[in-house]
């Protein structure tokens, strides 16, 4: 039974790919004070966010939802999805029972469809509710209704909203108030040993490694990433560039251009595709650089905090929460989305100038730490929690 002295915190997610904002969850539920809240994740679907939290001793529900209500893409809300309306509804009334028999102190939704289902099931149980939101709510990122419903409900469904990011926070759209504010994602320090690591670009041999991590999608950017490489290597031929992720949602076309785009560049030898790997820490330790490609602006960058806690210097895009992570010239170089001759010659500056590459791995570690650490991002989170059980 729970204990009012240990509030039960639910977190939905309707999705249980091990992808940037699940490994955030993970990442959060796994450090919460434990002797202060008891932790409780409800998944909409099954997959490996699923097995580590059970491997790491986290409470865990399954509740499946109808798979063509899950697998829908960020562009509904057409006819299609209003017809679902009878499947999301019978869905909420599960979650308002298990809401009500776990006795749930707050919820949290970690995701933009558990924002809404997950969120008007708490209402149902006059549970409090903060969104936590991933991603940028704009015409450039999302569709214009979208945009739209979001920020209508956002104002009247849930208690709270945390923004993984300002520039994800402005893009709300709301009025100034306490019950809206940004927290940076953080990342498992302990994860990322520079002291075990090639130091960057310290290979005798020229052969530096440049990899870039993400979910193969258009909006990452993969092709411009690739159209850097060539130019990098008519000048550094023995530089390598190494591709890590997979399409988690059916963007297979995508990923066939790319493997032809890599081909037509005359690139075969010099990409490594690494698809899908749960030691992204140790990949990107063994890195000389990490490139951060997104042509859309990135609601955060998860990854990039990856790459600096490993010590390696980053050239990033400069959209969305990126400008807040890197700082440009110190911790690595920002350059313009879409734009892969400026991505190119940033990486170039590295290859040119191994010291300072180095230098700047060493103050994208120290800012990390700082910074970033989710340690520091759990103690902003449950000091949310502790507002919102005082106002209960």
């Amino acid at each position: 039974m729970p204990s009012p002295d240990r509030p039960t915190i639910v977190y939905f997610d309707h999705t249980a790919v091990w992808s940037g904002g699940e490994i955030s969850l993970y990442n959060l539920v796994t450090h919460i004070d434990q002797t202060r809240f008891r932790p409780l994740v409800v998944l909409f679907d099954d997959g490996p966010l699923r097995e580590k939290l059970e491997a790491a001793a986290i409470e865990t529900r399954l509740i499946t939802l109808d798979n063509s209500v899950s697998s829908a893409k960020k562009d509904g809300l057409g006819a299609k999805d209003l017809r679902q309306i009878g499947v999301v509804w019978r869905f909420i009334k599960k979650l308002r029972r298990l809401l009500k028999t776990e006795r749930a102190a707050l919820v949290h939704c970690n995701s933009l469809k558990s924002d809404w289902i997950g969120g008007v099931a708490a209402r149902l149980a006059r549970v409090p509710a903060t969104w936590h939101v991933r991603d940028r709510i704009a015409d450039d990122y999302l569709p214009g209704k979208v945009v739209k419903v979001f920020r209508l409900t956002a104002r009247l469904i849930p208690t709270q909203l945390i923004a993984v990011s300002g520039a994800v926070l402005e893009t709300l759209d709301m009025p100034p108030s306490a019950r809206a504010l940004a927290i940076h994602n953080g990342t498992v320090m302990e994860n990322f040993d520079p002291n075990a690591t090639p130091v960057p670009f310290s290979r005798a041999d020229g052969a530096f490694v440049v990899g870039i991590v993400g979910r193969l999608t258009p909006w990452k950017g993969q092709n411009v990433f690739l159209d850097a490489a060539a130019q990098v290597k008519r000048e550094f031929p023995a530089a390598r560039f190494q591709i890590v992720g997979e399409a988690t949602f059916g963007e297979d076309e995508y990923v066939a251009k790319l493997h032809q785009q890599c081909r037509d560049l005359g690139l075969e030898e010099s990409v490594d595709w690494l698809g899908f790997r749960s030691d992204v820490p140790q990949l990107v330790g063994q890195m000389d650089l990490l490139a951060h490609a997104s042509i859309s602006g990135e609601p955060f960058g998860q990854v990039i905090i990856e790459g600096m806690a490993a010590g390696k210097p980053v050239v990033a895009t400069d959209g969305g929460g990126v400008p807040e992570i890197v700082n440009d010239g110190e911790t690595g170089y920002l350059v313009p989305m879409n734009d892969a001759a400026a991505m190119a010659q940033a990486i170039l500056k590295c290859f040119r100038d191994p010291d300072k590459a180095a230098a700047m791995g060493k103050a994208g570690r120290k800012r990390a730490v700082e910074h970033f650490s989710i340690e520091a991002t759990t103690r902003k989170v449950e000091a949310v929690y502790d507002e919102m059980l005082k106002a209960r």
